[in-house]
């Protein structure tokens, strides 16, 4: 046979891949990526079933914990997974349920009224991307196991002694043939999702243990994480660091048209809307029906209100929806049976009967606690008043910011040296911290795809500005005219028309010390509260410029840390000279493109919205007026640091 016809396409060509193995070879198609954050949500996938027995009244016990070898093992005192023999697959049925996809009692309505997971792809996926898994059930006065390796089984489920308990017991370890990048867990990134699963689910005790690592006691870190008010605590937790404009949250929690709701809200004195929303525990971070419902239920109840109480009629123009909701931090929590999910992430709820729902509940809420509490009422609709004098006062400024053709009179800022490739997906605009650095850089990049920005000294910290001081600000304007976009309307304040975007990449470049810092944190918590979009879409990036040089004779190599540092010195010996780079300034245009801007050879480190309540607080912390919570973060994160308050 000739060597053409052996490579002819053919039938025998097509690979059908089914399950487990296809979820090997596209595992990203299942968890998102196979990075720190496809790592992750393994644990988050194996604890959901957990929280479904939980759901179900079953489960009040939930225990996780980081083993020495960065193993996971996941234990709850729910019904444990059935064992007895599957019909129509003619195995256990915990042999099903970890080697099957789509296999689980998710689909049957009976066993689970609702279901945080998704799919139910859940621990089967998690089962094929881990070298080693082994289940334990404790179930009908029986302890029986299983394990498995890559997703296959070693031996048929067997028991292994007797017991008086029920539950599941799941470790598994992730495959580093797929998990290449790190399957190191972060202890922190862990809690936050535990801690804000406590919240959503009142009366849970989820327990996170860290045996790699040992508190000054020399016990294994810890954490158990439980709710008793559940939403209510969440509110408190997330608004810690505002300064609170009522007494207490406003809350409610109930059953409208057989859709449990859950909502908690409190206004601060903040000029931040902070909306988090979760359907069966996901947190839906592209909002959806029931988001449209609060809004919705929000709204009319408080302008019905205000109306009558008669301290709008010396207002001059109509309030607008987003006037409601300045200074709002607000929790609306849904369990749907059948979620439909859309948008670009699958994390927009669909279900078009869940909008009616949230806003009778959220409308019942208001009316019973404005009617209660007068004072309070009072001080909302003030709050609603003054919000929409800025938001007039906003506008002019607002429409200052808008990009206008080149016809028109306005084109880009003149600060901007922009690059020559007309394709977004191309370009990359580097804000570069102050003049001096901005003009290295302008030396230093590829004029064909890269862009400068410099910016003058510090941005305005926007977490503690007015819309309209906001928008007035020379820095601001000229980021929002540089990279294309406009943002709002009267009507709707913060809808960003992305899809004008002229750079793909935006990139934070500044000095690699404590004001650099400063800066760049000031340019993130711009873009979180005001360009959210373009974070979630992956679009933002912080450059990483090195912090020494280290030469000796001909030789040169940088270093981006202590580490680093101390590695080279050694390795070149006597007579090495130590260059400590103070700024980007120091660099020259050579330099700064080897180190930082380079493709070939640079570090962006891309940013990432993990979990949007926890971002929310800590950008709140950060940037806002209240020190003590401020100084307690950064002397538990901070390597070295000299707190000032």
């Amino acid at each position: 046979m000739s060597e053409e016809i052996k490579k002819q396409y053919s039938a025998d060509s097509i690979q059908a891949l089914e399950g487990m193995e296809h979820v090997r070879m596209r595992p990203s198609m299942y968890i998102g990526d196979v990075g720190v954050r496809g790592l992750h949500h393994l644990v988050y996938e194996v604890v959901d079933n957990s929280i479904d027995e939980a759901l179900a009244g079953h489960c009040d016990t939930i225990t996780v914990t980081i083993n020495e070898d960065n193993s996971i093992t996941v234990e709850d005192n729910g019904r444990g997974i059935p064992v007895d023999l599957h019909k129509k697959e003619g195995v256990s049925a915990l042999e099903v349920v970890m080697t099957k996809i789509g296999a689980g009692g998710k689909f049957d309505k009976d066993s689970y009224k609702v279901s945080g997971g998704l799919h139910g792809v859940g621990v089967s996926v998690v089962n094929a991307l881990s070298d080693n898994l082994k289940a334990t059930v404790h179930r009908d006065g029986r302890i029986w196991e299983q394990e498995y390796e890559r997703g296959k089984t070693l031996y048929p489920v067997k028991a292994t002694g007797e017991t008086d308990k029920t539950g599941t017991i799941v470790t598994f370890r992730p495959d580093t043939s797929i998990f290449q990048q790190t399957i190191e867990y972060n202890y922190d990134t862990l809690a936050s999702r535990m801690r804000e699963l406590a919240f959503l689910n009142k009366g849970i005790s989820i327990t996170l243990t860290d045996r790699r690592n040992t508190d000054e006691k020399g016990e294994f870190l810890h954490e158990r994480f439980y709710s008793e008010e559940g939403l209510k605590e969440f509110i408190r937790f997330l608004d810690g660091s505002r300064e609170s404009l009522i007494a207490d949250v406003i809350s409610m929690e109930g059953e409208k048209n057989d859709i449990p709701v859950e909502v908690a809200m409190v206004y601060n004195t903040s000029f931040n809307e902070n909306l988090h929303s979760y359907v069966n525990n996901i947190n839906t971070h592209e909002g959806g029906t029931h988001l449209a419902g609060f809004r919705r239920g929000l709204t009319t109840t408080l302008k019905k209100y205000a109306d009558a109480s008669g301290m709008l009629d010396k207002l001059k123009f109509e309030i607008a929806g987003d006037d409601f909701r300045e200074g709002l931090t607000a929790i609306v929590s849904v369990k749907v049976a059948e979620p439909q999910f859309e948008g670009q992430t699958k994390t927009k709820l669909g279900n078009r009967e869940v909008t009616s729902a949230v806003s009778q509940a959220v409308s019942e809420m208001l009316e019973n606690y404005l009617e209660e509490h007068p004072n309070d009422a009072k001080t909302i609709v003030q709050k609603v008043i003054l919000a929409a004098q800025a938001r007039h006062a906003a506008r002019k400024a607002r429409e200052m910011v808008q990009r206008k053709t080149p016809m028109g009179g306005s084109g880009l800022p003149g600060k901007l040296s922009d690059c020559s490739e007309q394709d977004p997906e191309k370009c990359e605009v580097f804000l570069v911290e102050g003049d001096s650095a901005g003009g290295t850089a302008k030396q230093g990049r590829d004029r064909n795809f890269q862009a400068i920005l410099p910016l003058r000294g510090k941005i305005l910290n926007v977490e503690k500005a007015m819309h309209h001081k906001v928008f007035e600000n020379e820095e601001i304007r000229n980021i929002f005219t540089a990279l294309g976009v406009t943002i709002g309307t009267e009507e709707d304040s913060k809808a960003l028309n992305i899809e004008k975007l002229r750079y793909h990449k935006v990139v934070i470049m500044c000095d690699a010390d404590v004001d650099g810092s400063h800066i760049a944190t000031l340019i993130l918590t711009f873009f979180f509260r005001y360009m959210r979009e373009l974070i979630e879409n992956g679009h933002v990036y912080i450059a990483t410029p090195p912090l020494y040089l280290v030469k000796k004779g001909n030789k040169k190599t940088y270093a981006w840390n202590d580490q680093e540092r101390d590695r080279l010195l050694e390795e070149f010996g006597s007579g090495a000279n130590l260059q400590r780079y103070k700024g980007l300034g120091e660099m020259n245009a050579e330099q700064l493109w080897d180190t930082t801007m380079n493709p070939d050879y640079r570090t962006l480190r891309q940013v990432t919205i993990e979990n949007g309540g926890e971002a929310d607080r800590i950008f709140s912390m950060l940037m806002g007026d209240e020190v003590p919570p401020r100084r307690e973060f950064i002397e538990k994160n901070a390597v070295y640091a000299n707190i000032d308050a």
